[in-house]
């Protein structure tokens, strides 16, 4: 894929799962409020906290490809979109469905953000 439309491809699924989160969100404080136990509330809160952190770093690898005509960056942009499933994906299945095993795949997903946050800024690192 060339840089211009894996910059374009990152900015668009960051801003879907942004909007995504916003609506997770909403659908937890005005729906599941009354539904899910407090503890599950709170897991339900942290997935759609780390998908728009995530959301957040999927536009900005998107813009590291752009601006700094890096298409190395868009490996930070594919970590995030891996760890949005397994970490947030996971933790939804926890907290909507009950299915508990899903939390062994959680900190997958949290490495993989790891992983891409430092791929982006080591790339930006040595851009500068």
């Amino acid at each position: 894929m060339d840089v211009d439309a894996s910059s374009r491809w990152f900015v668009l699924i960051g801003c879907v799962s942004a909007g995504l989160g916003v609506a997770a969100g909403a659908f937890g404080a005005h729906m599941l409020k009354e539904i899910l136990e407090p503890s599950m509330l709170a897991v339900y809160d942290t997935a759609t906290r780390y998908q728009m952190y995530h959301a957040f770093g999927m536009v900005l690898s998107g813009f590291a490809v752009r601006i700094g005509r890096d298409p190395g960056a868009a490996k930070a942009g594919w970590l995030f979109l891996a760890g949005t499933f397994l970490f947030c994906g996971s933790l939804y299945g926890v907290s909507l469905l009950g299915i508990r095993w899903l939390g062994a795949v959680t900190p997958i997903g949290g490495v993989l953000f790891i992983v891409g946050w430092v791929i982006l800024g080591w790339r930006a690192w040595r851009a500068a």
